[in-house]
């Protein structure tokens, strides 16, 4: 499925999120607190917007891993036209399952993933994966969909992402994997912000924090290891 949307990914995005994904990732960035001696794994990347990201904040090395090959593909052409940047440089783009990553206890500072911890079959377990890879004191940022508190804009965001956003999305990306479907039923089904705090504290995360952005459109979930 993500494979047969990855060409036009990027594109979708902005225009259905009028452009917030960019600054939600941002707001993650900044708020993980990057350093420069920081080795950053960002899990499901997709096509790269947050690795980037982690890596234009000054990190010393960044690994995006996706499940795609395609959409690591895409990542990877995107890298490519940043030429040899000091940015482009300190990125790695690897294969890999959220579930079992391929990265030894405490070898990382900073684990992101941005749009995809309800796409993990386990859930539970990928987070558990998270910590288990951090150093002592490493920062997670998880951001996710989530449904707006506030009635009004509660009800505008389900007629959007159930009515308009697969349609138009679907015609743009020409699919025919029925994505577009699938990704907002898996927002309405996914675990409350309560549920994703306790999944966190379970795992061994402190000074957890969910924050709303965009009237709750989306949330930014942190946590220290």
């Amino acid at each position: 499925m993500f494979a047969a949307i990855a060409g036009s990914y990027d594109l979708n995005n902005r225009l259905h999120s009028f452009g917030r994904d960019q600054a939600w990732r941002r707001f993650a960035v900044r708020r993980v607190g990057v350093r420069t001696t920081d080795t950053c794994l960002d899990v499901a990347c997709g096509t790269g917007d947050l690795t980037e990201a982690l890596a234009a904040a000054g990190a010393e090395r960044v690994i995006g891993l996706d499940f795609t090959p395609q959409m690591l593909e895409v990542a990877r052409q995107r890298a490519m036209k940043l030429g040899g940047t000091r940015r482009a440089d300190r990125i790695t783009y690897i294969q890999g399952d959220a579930q079992r990553l391929p990265m030894e206890d405490a070898s990382v500072d900073v684990v992101t993933i941005a749009f995809g911890i309800r796409n993990v079959l386990d859930p539970g377990k990928a987070i558990g994966e998270f910590r288990r890879v951090l150093r002592p004191g490493g920062r997670v940022a998880i951001l996710e969909f989530s449904e707006p508190a506030f009635g009004p804009a509660r009800w505008f965001n389900r007629v959007y992402c159930e009515q308009v956003m697969p349609r138009t999305a679907t015609l743009i990306a020409r699919d025919k994997s029925g994505a577009y479907k699938y990704l907002p039923k898996s927002v309405a089904t996914f675990m409350s912000r309560g549920e994703m705090c306790d999944r966190l504290r379970g795992a061994g995360f402190t000074q957890i924090e969910s924050i709303p952005l965009t009237f709750g459109v989306c949330v930014c979930y942190l946590g220290r290891a």
